[in-house]
């Protein structure tokens, strides 16, 4: 019989409730009785001992809070006797130095032969899409993208589908006819999420789509924000899954092309990829300008059709780790699944990048331990220092981290948040620190400065070269991505049966005992060549989730 509830570690003193557990009820585990003195609902957690105030609460072997005020042995951990606490740390060169790492990878010779279908870049890397992107380097364009937007999805057969314009004029006529008491039929009280456009109608076929980004930066904020927004907008350009761009500018924004074009430089000196820059300043009429960037924009379409898909090695996925919309599940179930799965491609010579610091929080000690070199963990050390200190300096703090929704659904405190976030980084070696937005350029385990923002950070993670993102939820996020797509994985299964138009993998099964980690781990695995090589789109990219949103660290001037 499957056990109610789980212990991480052999050091903790707390138990996760896997299923609702009642007031009274006697919970057997490993040869002890714990008789609850409260209710514990799934995904919670309660104390194995009785704790005085200022007792450490240690979880998945780490320091995750202290008792508030006394908690009673089978006692659930709630924010009313839990606090906030994490463990300091400190550098790799200190006396006080943690135990030499060693790794073990994990044996993957079934995947070494294994390929996937991508656009081969002249520099190298390998896309799992084929986008043209249009992207203003000031909000002030704005508008003028949304007029490229409309002409091109329309024309080319990229629109999205009509469904919900469809179902607001049937409303109209409805209401026009005097029919005020509007019943939803039956068959739209569980609709099916809309198709992506008939590829009958698309102009080039080759051409996944053209995807214009918008934003609310390039001027009027610190000289810091622009030049980052530089940055990530040349992380975009020279992304593998983007075969070129159109750039609007106004011209006196601080957000300067010549910024732009350092950035993409320092990412790519050979930069080979069509690059069509347009200054309304510089351009006499809007209608002008314009003009000549659809014309412009159209021949570079006929140019990037012709690439095409072929093999490519593992070794060239580089794959975003991000959790949203977290459970007391996620660090059980899904989190540390894509982190086998990020063992796995560490020793097939691919890449990963595990991001949100403030979701780092209590568990810096291993992974500065895990860092190839002192470079690499000072570097860690630094970026998350820094961080704190600007959360603090705007009267914040990484304690404040756990949104409501985890609050509700089991992590009390961000160290216990982080504990279970931070598994999604596996156990491989931390090969480098991209502060944000740098680019990602060797194999193997990064660290990436960015929020836990959901949309932020998958904007930073494919800005930083990602061409595929993992995003585990336990409560259900909507977020995608432009270019780079998305796959959804559910840390329960309840998740994937209630909101199953945004998730694409249910990791339900390792809660309930069907599937190990491991085994999870080569399911998304599996999934992950599928959906690299076109054969099947995320739920994401059939919604047209496009989220794109830079992050601003700065104050607006």
């Amino acid at each position: 019989m499957k056990s109610a509830v789980l212990k991480l570690d052999p050091r903790d003193n707390v138990l996760v409730a896997l299923q609702n557990l009642r007031q009274g009820e006697p919970v057997n585990f490993s040869g002890q009785t714990y008789v609850l003195v409260t209710d514990v609902h799934a995904k919670h957690k309660f104390a194995t001992e009785n704790l005085a105030a200022g007792r450490a609460l240690i979880m998945y072997g780490v320091l995750v809070g202290k008792a508030r005020q006394p908690i009673r042995m089978g006692e659930a951990l709630t924010t009313l006797n839990t606090v906030h606490e994490a463990a300091p740390y400190h550098g790799r060169s200190d006396h006080n130095k943690s135990a030499e790492f060693h790794w073990s990878p994990p044996n993957v010779d079934r995947w070494r032969q294994r390929t996937f279908l991508g656009y081969h870049r002249p520099d190298g890397q390998v896309g799992t899409r084929n986008y043209w992107l249009v992207v203003p380097l000031v909000f002030c364009e704005n508008r003028n993208i949304d007029v490229l937007k409309q002409a091109f999805e329309e024309e080319l057969g990229l629109a999205p589908p009509k469904i919900y314009r469809q179902q607001v004029a049937e409303l109209v006529r409805l209401y026009r006819e005097g029919k005020t008491n509007i019943e939803i039929k039956a068959e739209e009280k569980n609709p099916q999420p809309p198709a992506l456009p008939d590829s009958r109608n698309k102009v080039f076929k080759n051409i996944d789509g053209v995807k214009f980004l918008m934003h609310e930066g390039g001027c009027g904020g610190t000289r810091e924000d622009s030049n980052n927004l530089c940055g990530l907008l040349a992380g975009y350009i020279h992304h593998p899954n983007v075969a070129g761009v159109t750039v609007l500018s106004l011209g006196c924004q601080n957000a300067q092309m010549g910024i732009l074009r350092e950035q993409i430089n320092r990412r790519d000196p050979a930069f080979k990829k069509t690059l069509l820059l347009f200054e309304q300043q510089q351009s006499g009429s809007e209608f002008k300008m314009l003009s000549q960037a659809i014309q412009s924009t159209f021949l570079g379409l006929v140019e990037a059709n012709q690439a095409e898909r072929t093999p490519a090695p593992l070794s060239h996925l580089c794959v975003g780790l991000k959790c949203g919309g977290s459970d007391g599940f996620s660090g059980i179930s899904a989190n540390p699944s894509i982190g086998s799965l990020s063992d796995m491609l560490a020793a097939l010579g691919g890449s990963t990048i595990l991001s949100e610091f403030p979701e780092l929080c209590g568990v810096e000690q291993g992974l500065i331990d895990r860092s190839v070199n002192d470079e690499v963990a000072d570097r860690f050390i630094h970026l998350m220092r820094d961080y704190a200190a600007r959360a603090k300096a705007v009267r914040s703090g990484f304690d404040m981290n756990p949104s409501p929704g985890n609050i509700r659904d089991g992590l009390v405190t961000d160290a216990m948040k982080s504990a279970g976030a931070a598994r999604k980084g596996g156990t491989s070696p931390i090969t480098a620190v991209l502060d944000y937005p740098e680019y990602a350029s060797k194999s193997g385990l990064h660290l990436q400065c960015t929020p836990g923002n959901d949309v932020e950070c998958v904007t930073a993670q494919v800005g930083a070269g990602a061409n595929l993102v993992l995003f585990t939820t336990g409560l259900g996020t909507p977020t995608g991505n432009p270019i780079a797509p998305v796959v959804k994985i559910s840390t329960n299964s309840d998740l994937a049966q209630r909101m199953p138009d945004i998730i694409d993998i249910d990791a339900g099964s390792v809660i309930s005992g069907g599937k190990t980690i491991e085994q999870m781990g080569e399911t998304i695995l599996e999934s992950v060549i599928r959906v690299a090589s076109g054969e099947v789109r995320t739920r994401a990219e059939t919604l047209g989730q496009d989220d794109f949103i830079p992050w601003k660290r700065g104050v607006s001037l």
